[in-house]
Order: C-alpha cells, then structure tokens, then sequence
C-alpha cells in the first residue's frame, strides 16, 4: 500500500533533511504474491546521502542504522 501523499510531503531525510520519495522492490520473487512488496523511502539529496529506509508494515523505519546505502 503506497503511503499518502500529504505524509510523503512532510518526511525528510533524519540524515540530510533532503526530501523522500517512495520506491517499489518488485521482484520475481514477489511476482506471484497478492500483496505488494514493501518498499522503501529514498533520499532525494543526492551523492551526498541517497539512502533508502524501508517501509515494514506500511511503516516507513526513519533509522538512520535501518537505512541501506545505495548501489
């Protein structure tokens, strides 16, 4: 379930205080199940920061030791 858009305006980065947005992780694995896949926030901040929070629950886990760098 995609979070509403009204909250994604008010999130921010607990690292770089840059804007969020949302991803999907589909993957094959998932392909079959009924439910979508949990996603994750992005870092809109750039080289600089770019990480990725995961939302568990429909929860998104602002933790900066949650949050996976990226690629």
């Amino acid at each position: 379930m995609p979070l509403e858009a009204g909250l994604l305006e008010i999130l921010a980065c607990p690292a770089c205080h840059a804007p969020l947005r949302e991803e999907s992780q589909a993957s094959d694995a998932d392909a079959g199940a009924d439910s979508s896949p949990p996603g994750e926030l992005v870092c809109t901040g750039g080289a600089d920061c770019g990480l990725a929070y995961p939302i568990r629950d429909d929860i998104p886990v602002l933790l900066v030791d949650e949050a996976r760098r990226p690629a």
